[in-house]
């Protein structure tokens, strides 16, 4: 049976949104795409830049959110691998090497990828090719219309918490009225 659904469960989601719909995107061109995809040693076909699989999207090497704040990197080629689903939802925003060595939940290492030396060069290497923009917002845009992008951040979050305390409410009126739980008969049809 299905757990009930938290409101509050998808909080970080809002911060990624919040990060997200601030972070500018470089887009690269050909020449850029053909030596970042040269440097990660595939020049012959895109895999995953982790584990080798095929690659169904690009990850963000370095994390575009820290502890709910902007690291300040952005999208661009700079900072973008091809990788696929199984690798970008399981590093999340850890740090790459950390993460494909270590004993998360489908991480290279602990699917039992090969060749994970190579893998950490290769990337390595892309990482040195190029380096990122970083962006202080905070500076760029000034102080207090960063405050106030934070102030209706945390808005959200609180008619999250909210919202919950009033699902709360419903699930114990709905508990309590055994004539809301009670199955519904199956009628025969003719």
């Amino acid at each position: 049976m299905p757990k009930p659904v938290r409101i509050t469960g998808r909080s970080s989601s809002i911060t990624n949104s919040f990060v997200n719909g601030i972070v500018p995107i470089i887009w690269p061109t050909e020449g850029q795409i053909d030596e970042a995809l040269a440097t990660l040693g595939m020049s012959d076909g895109v895999v995953c830049a982790y584990c080798g699989d095929g690659a169904t999207e690009w990850d963000h090497l370095r994390p575009l959110v820290v502890d709910k704040q902007p690291t300040g990197y952005i999208h661009e080629i700079h900072n973008l691998v091809p990788a696929c689903g199984k690798c970008n939802q399981s590093k999340g925003n850890k740090e790459c090497r950390t993460w494909m060595f270590g004993p998360a939940r489908l991480s290279p290492l602990s699917r039992g990828v090969s060749g994970l030396e190579v893998r950490a060069e290769r990337l390595t290497a892309y990482e040195e090719w190029g380096t990122p923009t970083r962006v202080d917002f905070a500076v760029v845009v000034g102080e207090e219309l960063w405050a106030q992008h934070w102030r209706n951040h945390e808005a959200i979050l609180q008619l999250m918490r909210d919202a919950e305390a009033t699902v709360n409410l419903i699930r114990e009126k709905v508990a309590a009225s055994s004539a809301t739980l009670a199955p519904t008969p199956l009628v025969a049809s003719e």
